[in-house]
């Protein structure tokens, strides 16, 4: 598994297969459920890895299949070297991995350092302790502030709202970033760090190919835990501005990342990509240095609203966050904390005409993609009933946030009624609606209109046609509402019009366009590939 000591790593990564990949996220609850308890599962994903193939995408992203109580369904981590019962075991992982690598989809995992779960073995043994044992040192016990330690030790907020601290009935109060059934890790603890590489070389030694580390930003804390600005903005989905915000992007983190890219680099082709909600690019650009992360994921493409000027920056952005740097840039439009772009582009028919544009100009652009498992399928965010919510933000908020259910429900498969094969039990985690009749893999897969269709064609076109070479864009002058840009090296063209008013086509022929075309115009809300 060790990669060859005379091989440097740099020569290894610059042909690495993760270099122009395109990743499949996997929400695993919500993508197919093998023994009818309405939880997707392992065994799940492994009997559609024929659909994935078809699909046509190279590598896998699966969230936490790890043992957990599921108080952030499954970022809650107890146990990081198992599978929870809820979603199989060791043996239906390795069968997983074993059948993906043999249709040639490589399988990446979640990585969740920041926190573990409250009942992990090592919280549960701090809690029967007194301040200042060990087991404390393994996350951040404190006392609180005024006379009596009512307060807390300082004035940082939870992402899911509410205080970042919860109290025990010693006085002490312990930190938790997320939710209260998430306390942080303390990384100066040397304890920490070593079974954090033991996790890493767990997963790698069963062939895991890769890992997508959450809260990448995260982990390490700054000395004595100063306040934050009040004006730092806060919850799911913030670009964190470390000058107004100490919770995140310490500098101390960039020494965790350099521990985990050392063990990486033994094994061959393995590659981590980090969640990174920074502001500054040249805040990103330090996670990107050689002896640390392979990607990171840069979300300016999700916050950029559907319109040719955001757009443009978005990219722009991205590819100047990178240019210093041996790491090509990575976009996603969706994932499984955002609204899905399908609904943030408008409502019904014109957030998914949208949908199909933005999708091309996204498999346009040089390096790596991440789709969100559904998006190929045109699925929109899903109103839920208040009965059905299970986001920790919902409680947490009390009830003012609806938090990011909406974005998970599961994947419709076949059939003109929930559950649509997702399983063959009658209920599902999260309700499914009737009108996906229309939107299932089974109705789209045939339909050469499809948004499924659309997918599988893009895809196949950017793995295959020479256009696609090349890491540099030129644009080119465009009306107002418009861009058009084209990849230096292989020369694809990509357009995409988000004004009122069709306009007319750059020079070259037709190779892919995401709706109908009109004469030798680019109608509105619609993208095309020339070449």
């Amino acid at each position: 598994m060790r990669r060859s000591a005379d091989l440097p790593t740099e020569i290894a990564e610059k042909s690495a297969w993760w270099r122009d990949a395109v990743f499949y996220q996997v929400y695993v609850r919500s993508f197919a459920d093998s023994d009818a308890d309405g939880v997707g599962d392992l065994e799940g994903i492994r009997a559609r890895l024929g659909y994935l193939e078809l699909l046509g995408v190279q590598a896998l992203w699966l969230t936490p299949f790890y043992r957990s109580p599921m108080a952030d369904h499954g970022y809650d981590v107890a146990d990081p070297r198992d599978v929870d019962p809820l979603f199989g075991d060791l043996a239906a992982f390795d069968r997983l991995v074993a059948d993906a690598h043999s249709r040639g989809i490589r399988i990446t995992i979640d990585l969740v350092p920041n926190h573990s779960s409250d009942q992990h073995e090592w919280f549960q043994a701090a809690l029967r302790t007194t301040p200042g044992s060990p087991e404390r040192e393994r996350y951040h016990f404190r006392e609180g502030r005024g006379n009596d330690g009512s307060a807390p030790p300082n004035n940082w907020t939870s992402i899911f709202g509410g205080p970042a601290w919860t109290r025990l009935p010693d006085g002490q109060w312990y930190l938790h970033l997320f939710a209260p059934e998430q306390p942080d890790l303390n990384w100066a603890n040397p304890e920490v760090r070593a079974d954090l590489e033991r996790t890493l070389r767990f997963w790698l030694d069963r062939g895991v190919d890769g890992f997508r580390i959450d809260v990448a930003h995260g982990m390490s804390k700054p000395y004595g835990l100063p306040d934050m600005d009040p004006r730092a903005g806060q919850g799911a989905g913030v670009l964190h501005d470390n000058v107004l915000d100490p919770r995140f992007d310490d500098e101390g983190v960039h020494e965790i990342h350099r521990m985990i890219r050392k063990v990486l680099d033994e094994y061959p082709n393995a590659m981590a990509v980090g969640e990174i909600w920074v502001k500054e690019n040249e805040r990103f650009t330090r996670y990107l240095r050689a002896d640390e992360l392979h990607l990171g994921f840069n979300f300016r493409l999700v916050e950029a609203e559907f319109d040719a000027d955001s757009v443009r920056q978005a990219i722009e952005s991205s590819l100047a966050a990178v240019t210093y740097v041996d790491s090509p840039p990575t976009w996603t439009l969706s994932n499984h904390d955002v609204v899905r772009h399908a609904t943030r582009y408008g409502e019904g028919e014109t957030g998914r005409r949208r949908a199909r544009a933005m999708a091309l100009v996204e498999l346009a652009l040089p390096g790596v993609v991440y789709l969100y498992n559904g998006e190929e399928l045109g699925l929109p965010n899903v109103e839920l009933p208040d009965w059905a919510l299970q986001d920790p933000i919902w409680t947490r908020s009390g009830h003012a946030e609806r938090g990011r259910d909406g974005c998970r429900v599961p994947i419709p498969w076949e059939s003109d009624r929930p559950p649509f094969g997702f399983s063959s039990g009658e209920a599902t985690w999260l309700p499914m609606p009737h009108e996906w009749a229309g939107l299932t893999v089974e109705a789209q897969l045939e339909d050469p209109e499809s948004m499924l269709s659309l997918y599988r064609h893009a895809v196949e076109l950017r793995k295959t046609h020479e256009a696609f070479a090349g890491e540099d864009l030129e644009w080119y002058g465009a009306p107002p509402g418009c861009f058009a840009f084209r990849r230096k090296g292989g020369g694809l063209i990509c357009a995409l019009n988000t004004g009122g008013a069709p306009v007319p086509l750059p020079p070259g022929e037709v190779l892919l366009s995401s709706g109908p075309m009109a004469g030798d115009h680019l109608p509105p809300d619609t993208a095309v590939w020339l070449v």
